[in-house]
C-alpha cells in the first residue's frame, strides 16, 4: 500500500498521470517546485519570449542544411510541445507554446523562401531588352541611379533585375510605371566573395532579385507613365537636395523620406566610425519626434478653443492625429522594416495611451517585434532588424528596472542637479545602447564603434530638437517663399553633426576591429544577453556566464592567415608582424574593405604584398613567406592574365605549400598542400585558411538553401522549373 507521504503531491505542482501505457521520470519534488514558482515569478515576463522562440525556429532555419533537417527541427519542436501538452503546470505550458513558436517560426521563413522563389540568372551576359520601372533609387553621391525593373516578354531573363545607371544616361521624366529600352551587362546576384563577407544572394533572393549590372549606353524612355514626375518620395527628395548641397542635404533627405544616396562615401563612413549611423536609418528616433510633434501642435490648436476643450477629448485626437502621422511617415520613407517596426511600435503606445495604460514596456517592443517576422521573417538574419529591437529593448529594460526608475524620476532639485542627473542618465543609457550593439556590428561589419555612447548625447538632442524641427519649419517655409533662412539654419545643424562625426571617428582607438566572428560565439552572446535583459529574479544573472562564453570565444578566435575570393583574383596574406597585404596593387574600394573587415583590420592599414621585404614579386607571381604555427609557410600566386613559363611555375608550386591562381594552373602544379586554381575556387568559392592548425573554411558549403542552387533562366527557358546548374 502506498504511503501517505509518497502519494503526497508536490507543492505547487501538479499530480503526473502514472497511469496508462507511457510514466514520466519522478524527480526531486525540491526540482519541479523550484521550477514551478519561478515560472510563476517570472509570469510576467513569459509573454516577451513569444517572438524569441518563434525567431529561434526563423534561426535554426537559416543555419540548418536542407529540407531534411528543416522537418527534423519542426518534428523535434511538435514533440516538445507535445511533451507540454502532457506535462502539469506552468512548465507545461511553457513548453507547449514554446515547441509551436519554434516550428512556426521554422515553417514561416521556410514557406516565405519557397514563396518568393524567382528564377536567376545562370551566367553573366549583355542583353538589349525593354523593361517597366519598378523602383528608382537615386544615388547622387556616386553619380548614378539604381533601376529595379521588370522585363517585358524576355523569358530568357529573371522577372525582375537591378540595374545601376549613370546619372547622366537617365531619360527626364523617368518614374515607376515607365517603359524603357537598354542595354545591360547582367550577372547573378553575387555571393560572399570570401568566408563570412556579406551575401548579397540571401537578400536578392527574398527581393526577387535574378541579376544585377550596369547599363551600357543611356536609358531610352519608350512611354512615361501619366503620373510621371509626381512620386512624392522622390520629388521631396530632390526638393531637399536643391536647398542643401552634399553631404548635408543628404543627410536633411534621410531624416526626412529614408533616401541616403546623397551621403558622401567619407561621411557616411565617418558616421558610422562614431556610432551616429542609427540617426540615418529612419527608425524609433525619426518616428517618436513626428509622431509628438503632430500630437503636440494638434493638442494645442485644439486647446485654442474653448468649446472644443470641454466636449471632446482633445488627448484622444491628438494621439489619432499622431497615429496618421506615423503611418504616412512610414509610407513617404519607403516602409523600410526598422521603420516599420518603429510605426508598430508607435502605434501601440498611442493605444496604451487611449487606455490609460502604461505605454513603454518590453511586451510593447516583443509585439512589435512579433509584427515585423510574421511579415517579414527574413529579416530576422539581417542587422537592421536585430540593431533596431535591441536597442530599443536595451533602453526599455533599462528604464524599466526598480533602480533606474529611482534614478531618471523627477523630483525636486536644482537646476544643475536636474542637468547633471539627466545628462548623466544619457550617458549609461548610450553606454548600455552600445555595449549590447557591439556584438551585432562586430558579427555582421567585423567592427564596431567605441565612442558612440559619448557622441550620441549630443547628436541625438541635436538631431531631435534642432535638426528635424529646423528641417520641417525650413519646408513648411517654402510653401510660402521664406524657407531660406530656415535653411541656412538647417545647414549650420548639420555642419555640427558632421563636425561631430568626423572628430569622433577621427580619435585615436575610435574603432574595434575583429575578424569573422564564429556564428557560435554570437548565438552564446545573445542567449546571454537575452536571459540578463528578460528575466526579473535573480535567475537573470546565470546569463552572464553564455554572455562572456561568447565574448571569450570571439576575441580568442584567431584571424584568417590566408584570404582568397572566389575568383582568384584577390588575396591577402597575413605577415609575421600581423598585417594583412595584399597581392594586387590596385584592388578596387570594395575588394579593400571586404578584406580588411574579415581579416580584422582596417580597410586603410592593407600593404602592398609587391612592397613587403618577406615577398618576391613579378608583374606575373608572387611568392611570400611568413611563420605561423611554428613552421615557415610558403605561398606562391599568380597576379595577372599572362601565363608563367610552365617549368618555371611547376618548380614554384613544387616549392610552395600554397598555390593560388585565378586561372587553370597545370596538372603537373603539386604544392605541397593546397592548390587553389579556377577549377578548385568554382567548387569552393572564396576560402579562408588558418595555418596554426590548418582549417579551411569555403564560401561554399553543403547547404541547400534555395539562393545556393536557384533555378536559373537561360534559353531555352522552362516557365516551370528553369534550368539548374
Amino acid at each position: 500500500m502506498t504511503s501517505p507521504a509518497a502519494a503526497a503531491p508536490i507543492p505547487g505542482v501538479s499530480s503526473l498521470r502514472s497511469g496508462g501505457w507511457w510514466r514520466f521520470p519522478k524527480l526531486p519534488s525540491s526540482v519541479w517546485g523550484g521550477l514551478e514558482r519561478w515560472l510563476e515569478a517570472e509570469r510576467g515576463q513569459l509573454p516577451l519570449w513569444v517572438p524569441i522562440a518563434f525567431g529561434a525556429g526563423i534561426s535554426c532555419w537559416f543555419l540548418l542544411a536542407g529540407p531534411r533537417q528543416w522537418t527534423g527541427l519542426i518534428v523535434a519542436a511538435l514533440g516538445v510541445a507535445g511533451l507540454g501538452a502532457v506535462l502539469p503546470g506552468r512548465s507545461g505550458r511553457t513548453l507547449l507554446v514554446g515547441g509551436l513558436l519554434m516550428a512556426a517560426g521554422c515553417g514561416a521563413i521556410w514557406w516565405r523562401a519557397e514563396h518568393l522563389a524567382a528564377p536567376v540568372l545562370a551566367r553573366p551576359q549583355v542583353a538589349q531588352f525593354d523593361a517597366a520601372v519598378l523602383r528608382i533609387e537615386s544615388r547622387p553621391a556616386r553619380g548614378l541611379v539604381r533601376l529595379v525593373l521588370a522585363p517585358v516578354q524576355r523569358a530568357d531573363l529573371p522577372p525582375r533585375l537591378r540595374v545601376n545607371v549613370d546619372a547622366a544616361a537617365v531619360p527626364p521624366g523617368l518614374a515607376a510605371g515607365a517603359l524603357v529600352a537598354l542595354r545591360a551587362r547582367l550577372v547573378p546576384p553575387p555571393g560572399p566573395s570570401v568566408p563570412g563577407a556579406y551575401d548579397f544572394r540571401r537578400v536578392a533572393w527574398f527581393d526577387g532579385i535574378g541579376a544585377t549590372g550596369k547599363a551600357l549606353d543611356p536609358v531610352t524612355l519608350r512611354h512615361a507613365p501619366p503620373q510621371a514626375g509626381q512620386d512624392l518620395r522622390a520629388a521631396l527628395s530632390a526638393h531637399i537636395e536643391s536647398r542643401l548641397p552634399g553631404s548635408a542635404g543628404g543627410i536633411a533627405s534621410a531624416l526626412a523620406t529614408g533616401d541616403e544616396g546623397a551621403i558622401s562615401e567619407d561621411d557616411s563612413e565617418a558616421m558610422r566610425r562614431a556610432g551616429l549611423a542609427h540617426l540615418l536609418s529612419v527608425s524609433g528616433l525619426h518616428v517618436t519626434a513626428v509622431t509628438g510633434a503632430a500630437m503636440l501642435v494638434v493638442l494645442r490648436l485644439l486647446a485654442l478653443s474653448p468649446w472644443l476643450a470641454l466636449r471632446v477629448r482633445l488627448p484622444l485626437v491628438a494621439a489619432g492625429a499622431g497615429a496618421l502621422a506615423a503611418i504616412g511617415y512610414t509610407w513617404l520613407t519607403g516602409g523600410q522594416v526598422p521603420t516599420i517596426r518603429s510605426c508598430v511600435a508607435a502605434l501601440l503606445v498611442l493605444v496604451a495611451l487611449s487606455l490609460g495604460r502604461e505605454a513603454l514596456t518590453l511586451r510593447l517592443v516583443a509585439a512589435g517585434a512579433m509584427v515585423v517576422l510574421l511579415l517579414w521573417p527574413e529579416s530576422l538574419a539581417g542587422p537592421s532588424f536585430q540593431l533596431s529591437f535591441t536597442a530599443v529593448a536595451a533602453i526599455v529594460a533599462l528604464h524599466e528596472s526598480p533602480h533606474m526608475r529611482r534614478w531618471f524620476e523627477a523630483r525636486e532639485e536644482g537646476p544643475a542637479r536636474r542637468i547633471a542627473r539627466e545628462a548623466g542618465s544619457l550617458l549609461l543609457t548610450g553606454i548600455l545602447v552600445e555595449l549590447a550593439l557591439m556584438p551585432i556590428g562586430l558579427f555582421h561589419f567585423h567592427k564596431g564603434g567605441i565612442y558612440g555612447a559619448v557622441a550620441n548625447i549630443a547628436a541625438i538632442p541635436l538631431t531631435t530638437f534642432v535638426v528635424m524641427p529646423l528641417e520641417a519649419l525650413a519646408l513648411l517655409g517654402d510653401l510660402i517663399g521664406v524657407g531660406a533662412p530656415f535653411w541656412w539654419l538647417t545647414g549650420q545643424a548639420m555642419a555640427l553633426l558632421l563636425w561631430i562625426a568626423h572628430r569622433v571617428a577621427s580619435a585615436p582607438g575610435s574603432v574595434a576591429a575583429l575578424p569573422v566572428m564564429p556564428a557560435g560565439a554570437f548565438a552564446c552572446m545573445v542567449v546571454g544577453g537575452l536571459w540578463l535583459g528578460l528575466w526579473r529574479t535573480r535567475v537573470r544573472i546565470a546569463g552572464l556566464i553564455p554572455l562572456m562564453v561568447g565574448a571569450l570565444w570571439a576575441l580568442a578566435t584567431p584571424g584568417p592567415d590566408l584570404l582568397v575570393t572566389g575568383d582568384g583574383r584577390h588575396v591577402a596574406l597575413r605577415m609575421a608582424d600581423g598585417s594583412l597585404a595584399l597581392l594586387r596593387d590596385r584592388a578596387g574600394d570594395f575588394t579593400r574593405q571586404v578584406l580588411g573587415e574579415n581579416g580584422g583590420v582596417e580597410a586603410d592599414a592593407l600593404a602592398a604584398l609587391a612592397e613587403r621585404p618577406d615577398a618576391r614579386c613579378s608583374p606575373d607571381l608572387c611568392v611570400a613567406e611568413v611563420v605561423q604555427g611554428g613552421r615557415r609557410w610558403r605561398v606562391a600566386a599568380t597576379r595577372s592574365v599572362y601565363p608563367v613559363a610552365w617549368r618555371e611555375l611547376v618548380a614554384v608550386c613544387a616549392s610552395s605549400d600554397i598555390v593560388v591562381s585565378e586561372r587553370r594552373l597545370p596538372r603537373a602544379c603539386h604544392p605541397r598542400w593546397l592548390r587553389l586554381d579556377r577549377r578548385v575556387l568554382d567548387a569552393t568559392g572564396g576560402v579562408a585558411l588558418g595555418f596554426a592548425h590548418g582549417t579551411v573554411r569555403t564560401v561554399h558549403t553543403a547547404t541547400h538553401q534555395p539562393w545556393v542552387d536557384p533555378p536559373t533562366v537561360q534559353p531555352p527557358f522552362s516557365a516551370a522549373k528553369g534550368d539548374r546548374r
